[in-house]
């Protein structure tokens, strides 16, 4: 009997029951909260690789910063900012920037702790759990999050392995050592560190963790990820300032410090972990499919 009811019919009847439901009443709402979803990008990443990236990058860099330094930091400035004939040739735009330099020692060993505290603390633990936040408010499940982290500390190893190589090469003599008479030079705190001005570290590590996080935030398609550029980028220049204060570096040394952080925190997540296949919006819910023919009605759904 139910074998010769007319197929129409039944979807008609069908039909009607859905839409006088409460379920059917919410698929607006539903359809709604599907498209402000966001639509997240895999990456193209490779835990062997980038693992490998980031070990050996980051043994590299703690290596020439501990155990090799007296090796490889030069004796002698080879950027002296000095003629032969002792003569001061600082640039205009150094010699500028060095009037924010604290006027006493005490004040510039208090920049110089607050440029570690910002740079080694605040920066990587705001970076990382505002990439945190980005993530799992835009749904993303949470292998994502340790990607990103991977991604963003190799973009950071890789520059700051960079920054060493420049460093020991160039020997420009840092701003406080600069001043003092030559007899003094060698007792400063630290006398493998005098030569190592250009260009500033710090501020290169800042901009790269910052610049990687929005780049990776940016590629993935986060909600908000707008933020990392408005509170990340002040942050790290912020940092760039601090060293001055301290008389650790030029006004050149923090400007190719940023630029350089910046170009392998953008560099390295775009050449090495584009964008993977089409965007997949996050989003939960229910579907159903409804067909009819002659033949019957066929029902199909995704849960």
């Amino acid at each position: 009997m139910l074998g010769s009811v007319p197929t129409a019919p039944c979807f008609l009847a069908f039909a009607f029951l859905v839409a006088s439901s409460p379920a059917f009443a919410e698929a607006p709402a539903r359809a709604q909260q599907a498209s402000d979803a966001p639509a997240l990008h895999e990456l193209n990443f490779s835990w062997p690789r980038d693992g490998i990236i980031t070990g050996t990058g980051a043994v590299l860099w703690i290596t020439s910063e501990t155990l090799l330094k007296d090796e490889l930091a030069p004796d002698h400035c080879r950027w002296c900012d000095r003629s032969a004939d002792g003569t001061d040739t600082l640039n205009a735009v150094d010699r500028w920037g060095r009037g924010l330099a604290a006027s006493t020692p005490e004040g510039q060993a208090r920049w110089n702790k607050a440029s570690n505290i910002a740079d080694f603390i605040v920066l990587p633990v705001g970076v990382l759990g505002g990439q945190y936040l980005l993530s799992s408010g835009s749904g993303a499940p949470p292998r994502y999050f340790a990607e990103d982290t991977t991604i963003i500390l190799e973009s950071f190893v890789v520059s700051q392995v960079v920054n060493q190589v420049v460093k020991f090469s160039v020997g420009r003599e840092r701003p406080f050592v600069h001043v003092l008479p030559e007899d003094q030079k060698p007792l400063t705190e630290h006398p493998t560190d005098n030569n190592l001005s250009f260009y500033s570290g710090h501020t290169a590590m800042a901009f790269s963790l910052v610049t990687a996080a929005g780049t990776v935030s940016e590629l993935r398609g986060y909600k908000n990820r707008w933020l990392i550029w408005a509170v990340g980028l002040p942050v790290a220049a912020s940092v760039g300032l601090m060293r001055m204060g301290a008389d650790k570096h030029y006004l050149t040394d923090v400007l190719t410090g940023a630029v350089a952080g910046s170009l392998f925190g953008v560099g390295v997540p775009l050449l090495l972990h584009g964008r993977q296949g089409p965007a997949q919006t996050q989003a939960t819910g229910m579907s159903m499919n409804v067909s009819g023919s002659l033949g019957g009605v066929m029902f199909s759904g995704r849960f």
